[in-house]
């Protein structure tokens, strides 16, 4: 992988040009109303990926096999708007996960980091700067195959069974981080992160 450039996306804007509203939207975790048809550059050339996330806000962009892993497996979790990727003739849409839901096993994950009370953006007080080894308690998931955790809306949640279907759809640009117990079953649930350069 190390000899191989990451592909990486810049952020969607509208298909005049013009900047989104809210281009943060993607990874908030709410419905939201259609953009309308919105285009992205390529930020960095590299090997063409299925599913990457956008350099700076993080909107998942995915080919149009893998949305429609997502239209069979989780079309009550998540919304897909079309986006027209520079120099590429086959459609890619923004998945937009729709569904946050409060389910973090605080006890279960490795190391919690959450902004201070007195971090100069108030409104992320008591909320997570970071977490590491995420875990989460899939009896709280609501049977959601795509999710952000509340708090934490920056971790793209997916279950087991999305997994595997993307990893059938192959040349995916992210990888999967177990965060629930290994003896999960069907109850597993991944997040989803950019591959890294090795």
């Amino acid at each position: 992988m190390a000899d191989v450039p990451q592909w990486l996306i810049s952020t969607p804007t509208l298909a005049s040009g013009d900047s989104l509203d809210e281009p943060w939207m993607f990874s908030d975790g709410r419905l939201l109303e259609d953009p309308g048809h919105m285009k992205a550059q390529v930020s960095h050339p590299g090997e063409k990926r299925t599913f990457v996330f956008s350099v700076i806000e993080k909107a998942p962009v995915v080919s149009e096999e893998v949305a429609n892993v997502f239209r069979t497996l989780a079309s009550n979790d998540v919304q897909l708007f079309p986006v027209s990727v520079e120099g590429e003739s086959e459609r890619y849409f923004v998945v937009n996960a729709n569904k946050v839901i409060d389910c973090i096993d605080d006890a279960r994950c490795r190391e919690v980091h959450h902004y201070a009370e007195e971090d100069p953006f108030l409104e992320d007080a008591g909320e997570y700067r970071w977490i590491y080894g995420l875990r989460i308690a899939p009896s709280k998931t609501e049977g959601a195959h795509v999710l952000r955790p509340k708090k934490f809306k920056t971790a793209f949640i997916v279950s087991e069974e999305v997994k595997n279907a993307l990893e059938g759809v192959g040349n995916l640009g992210v990888s999967f981080e177990r965060v629930t117990a290994p003896d999960g079953g069907n109850d597993e649930q991944r997040a989803c992160s950019p591959l890294r350069d090795s």
